[in-house]
């Protein structure tokens, strides 16, 4: 396949319509509304880069080593960066959306991308021996029509953005355009992201956001809720 290909197949694997319900949770922004913590475009652009934050040196290393796993076919790794990943979810919250969406990832990837370790995983998520988190689904989709493992990142970080500036959208004033400018401004700190921690192992995940994860909790007790838990 050429360059394009791929590009087209990572684009679509990293569209914010992609059919795994990244569209049902906030990712905690709900809460940060509720609470006060978030309540314009300032507030808010604070709030998408401390997630992506936490999601590159916590969800980003599993999605990296998995990669690195399924292009050595070691289901050993890649089972053991799935565990990393669901266990250093402090909340219950983060732990149902990682999960959800990951299996919803893994059942579309086993509809277009054939490999053994996909499918060796999802046999393992389906026996309850993995959790089916979504770094590791994306890892083992990316990696399964030959995107490397940068670029899979890149689209894993966009893919966190998105979905917190989608929920935005239904939840604050604020208009697309300046959702838009927030994207533009968090897609800029990628490559930044990518070289901190792309030569970490799974002992150095690490995800301290101690405001994100009361702001889940919360979530996880409201009585009004427009996203899911």
């Amino acid at each position: 396949m050429g360059d394009l290909v791929r590009l087209l197949q990572l684009v679509q694997f990293s569209d914010s319509a992609l059919p795994v319900g990244a569209f049902t949770f906030s990712n905690g922004l709900e809460s940060a509304i509720q609470e006060g913590v978030v309540h314009d475009a300032g507030s808010l652009k604070a709030f998408v880069l401390a997630a992506t934050r936490q999601a590159a040196t916590l969800d980003g290393v599993a999605l990296l080593v998995a990669h690195r796993a399924a292009q050595a076919e070691d289901m050993g790794l890649i089972v053991a960066a799935d565990h990393a990943a669901h266990q250093r979810k402090l909340n219950e919250e983060t732990r149902t959306m990682a999960v959800r969406m990951g299996r919803k990832l893994g059942e579309l990837g086993e509809h277009i991308v054939r490999t053994r370790p996909l499918a060796d995983w999802m046999e393992m998520v389906r026996g309850r021996q993995a959790p089916g988190t979504f770094p590791i689904g994306l890892a083992l989709v990316t990696s399964g029509f030959d995107i490397d493992a940068r670029h899979a990142f890149a689209a894993h970080q966009y893919g966190v953005a998105s979905m917190i500036l989608g929920a935005a959208l239904r939840l604050m004033r604020i208009t697309f355009l300046e959702t838009q400018a927030i994207l533009f401004e968090v897609n800029a700190t990628v490559e930044e992201a990518y070289e901190h921690i792309r030569t970490d192992t799974l002992d150095d995940m690490k995800g301290f956001a101690p405001a994100a994860d009361i702001l889940a909790a919360v979530h996880l007790k409201a009585h009004i809720r427009m996203f899911m838990n």
